[in-house]
């Protein structure tokens, strides 16, 4: 199979798309001041949520944009994550215990 040119008209779309990458300069971290306790406390962990008993299983649901709103808005009140308050809810209508 014959290789294109990059003069071809494939080739220079390739040739635009191809990402540019700089040379980033190291980020100075000294001026950045330490985080206070009261900050510190303040903080959410970022990421999966911690396994307790067993592992929570990764889904896809679809629900009606109104019933999102919803819980996003009752998640906020209550300063849970929306996800958490749809387990609680869903739990405590089949009648396991909710942590």
């Amino acid at each position: 199979m014959r290789k294109q040119s990059e003069s071809s008209a494939p080739g220079a779309r390739a040739a635009k798309s191809e990402r540019r990458t700089v040379r980033a300069r190291p980020i100075d971290l000294s001026e950045i001041p330490e985080a206070s306790s009261e900050q510190l406390r303040a903080m959410r962990r970022v990421g999966r949520p911690t396994l307790g008993e067993g592992s929570r299983h990764l889904i896809a649901i679809r629900l009606d944009p109104e019933v999102l709103v919803r819980f996003r808005k009752e998640a906020k009140r209550r300063n849970v994550g929306y996800q958490t308050l749809i387990n609680r809810v869903l739990a405590e209508y089949v009648g396991k215990d909710v942590a």
